[in-house]
Parts: structure tokens; sequence; C-alpha cells
């Protein structure tokens, strides 16, 4: 029964996680096109990511409602949270001149540090969640 709770808290945070974020985007639109243009990523790549980017955050968040896709959509969050925890190692790591937050809702009060351990915290509970699906399932990683 235990894992069933932490299962149910770890998914119900993703899921807020996510849905914030991305309505937060999708709300102030035109705002976040203009951050992600002034990332250090090529021009022609702004607009689709502007776009794809809170999609993809809805669709994790729905896939991580549903039971029996749920190991997707924690897969997902895992793979996105790598991703933007790494991006944002970079940034700390001091090697971009100007980066913007480019990040939804009150998040962007955040000093990058912080966004850092927020984005590595909840990249640990995504693979936690991960861990305990397999162990139910008594998958590979629950022998590890």
């Amino acid at each position: 029964m235990r894992r069933h709770s932490v299962l149910t808290i770890v998914t119900a945070l993703l899921i807020m996680l996510f849905s914030y974020t991305s309505i937060s985007k999708l709300a102030a639109l035109q705002i976040f096109h203009s951050q992600l243009a002034m990332q250090p990523i090529p021009g022609w790549a702004v607009r689709p990511l502007a776009l794809l980017i809170p999609i993809t955050e809805l669709v994790v968040s729905g896939l991580l409602l549903i039971k029996t896709v749920r190991l997707y959509g924690l897969y997902i969050s895992a793979a996105l949270l790598a991703v933007f925890t790494g991006y944002m190692a970079v940034v700390v790591a001091g090697f971009f001149e100007k980066t913007p937050c480019s990040c939804g809702g009150v998040l962007q009060q955040m000093g990058f540090e912080a966004h850092l351990v927020f984005n590595a915290f909840f990249l640990t509970i995504a693979l936690i969640g991960i861990y305990i699906i397999h162990q139910m399932k008594g998958g590979l990683l629950s022998k590890l």
C-alpha cells in the first residue's frame, strides 16, 4: 500500500508541475515566444518550440492521469526534466552570456540556482515513480 501512496503523490506533483507550467506558457504565449527567442537556440526553432513545449507538458499531464500509460508519462517527464535540468546546470556554470528564464508563471521569479534545485527535485521524483512502477510489476528495475 505504501508504494501506491508514494506513486500517487509523485504523479500528483508532476501533474501539477506540468499542468501549471503549460497553462502559464499558453496563457502568455507571446511572452513565452519572446523569451524563448532570447535563448541560445536557432531562430528557426523558436516558433515550433513555443507551441511544442507547452503542448508536450499538457500531454504528459494527461498520460500521468491514465494508469495504463502512466509509465510512459513518467519516462517523458524524466526526459523533459533531464533536459531542463541539464540546461539549468549549463546556465549556472556560466556557459551563456545572457539567458532569460522562459519558464511559466511564478517559476520565473526563481534564480537559476534555485531553479536547478527545483528541477533536480522533480527529476528525482519522476525517477522514483518509474522505479516504483517497475518494482510493482516485477520488472528489471525491481532487481536493482
